[in-house]
């Protein structure tokens, strides 16, 4: 099984203002993956009033110059990357797990949102409001919730859920699907059936998967 890179220190402590809360934080739970599954609660997926622009991406909370896309690529790189100007990254080394491919050159690169901003909408996001659509599309305090890809990779999963995508790398499915379940569960979205028929036959070779999520506040 593949295992990324965990985040530096410096991401794992940016703070997304819209998740900030004056009540305690929740703690963090682990379940087996198929026991994971089986908490996503079930409900028809509907697209309608979907926009892109609804989710507000790659924005500089923070207000230290680098946005959003910028901190995952400082965060994932396996060596001290090459940063030019205010915050532009221009070199480091990324291993996309998707297919196994490293990559020195950023722009080869997506920062792919684990469940894309689409398949949230069509899973509770349409009810949110714009500052947890926002606090979503940019979440940089869980792991799993934005990962640095190959664009190809990115571009051929699109808005796809794991009845339709899969990793091109077999070995890579298992921690994808645990990243998904992970994802969803810690911003409360639904899955539909097919979606969930195809996670539980995922999680039947996926052994002792740990899905490990905080819930968002």
């Amino acid at each position: 099984m593949i295992t990324k890179s965990l985040r530096g220190l410096a991401a794992a402590a940016l703070a997304i203002l819209p998740l900030l809360s004056a009540a305690p934080a929740q703690a963090a739970a682990a379940l087996p993956l198929a026991d994971a599954i089986q908490e996503l609660p079930l409900a028809a997926e509907s697209r309608e009033g979907y926009q892109r622009t609804l989710f507000k991406h790659w924005v500089d909370e923070d207000k230290d110059s680098c946005n959003t896309r910028m901190e995952v690529l400082i965060a994932e790189s396996r060596v001290e990357p090459t940063i030019e100007g205010a915050c532009k990254v221009v070199a480091g080394e990324w291993f996309s797990y998707y297919d196994a491919v490293t990559l020195t050159a950023p722009g080869g690169l997506d920062i792919d949102h684990m469940v894309p901003l689409a398949e949230a909408w069509d899973s509770g996001a349409s009810q949110w409001t714009a500052a947890r659509r926002e606090a979503y599309a940019n979440d940089l305090s869980a792991e799993r919730s934005l990962v640095a890809v190959t664009a190809k990779t990115n571009r051929s999963k699109s808005d796809q859920d794991p009845s339709t995508w899969l990793p091109p790398l077999a070995d890579a499915r298992c921690t994808y699907a645990t990243d998904w379940v992970s994802t969803k569960l810690r911003w409360g979205l639904t899955v539909d059936q097919a979606e969930a028929d195809a996670l539980a036959v995922l999680a039947e070779g996926c052994g002792q998967e740990t899905v490990e999520y905080e819930p968002a506040v």
